[in-house]
């Protein structure tokens, strides 16, 4: 399965999601979470952060984001935490 960079219409495509997630968080500009003020890359890990640091109610109120919008970031959220390697994610992010 290919994995494609869907930020700001980036779309570059990956033969793995861990180089997928990489390249968001080090190839794009990092993003202020509109709920608690935190900086964090943008893509997945801007995604991972709303949803494990936050309420799903305080997620739809800072970004004023649909039911549909909850449910997609959140499947997202699940397909790639189901194929991803997170702690090479984390050795790549850390060098």
């Amino acid at each position: 399965m290919a994995w494609e960079c869907g930020i700001d219409g980036c779309g570059e495509v990956f033969a793995d999601v861990e180089s997928a997630v990489v390249h968001q968080a080090t190839e794009h500009d990092q993003c202020e979470c509109k709920v608690c003020g935190t900086v964090v890359p943008d893509g997945y890990l801007a995604i991972r952060h709303a949803f494990t640091e936050h309420s799903r109610a305080e997620f739809v109120r800072a970004y004023g984001a649909s039911s549909a919008e909850v449910r997609e970031r959140e499947e997202l959220l699940s397909a790639i935490e189901d194929a991803a390697d997170t702690e090479a994610i984390a050795t790549e992010l850390d060098r």
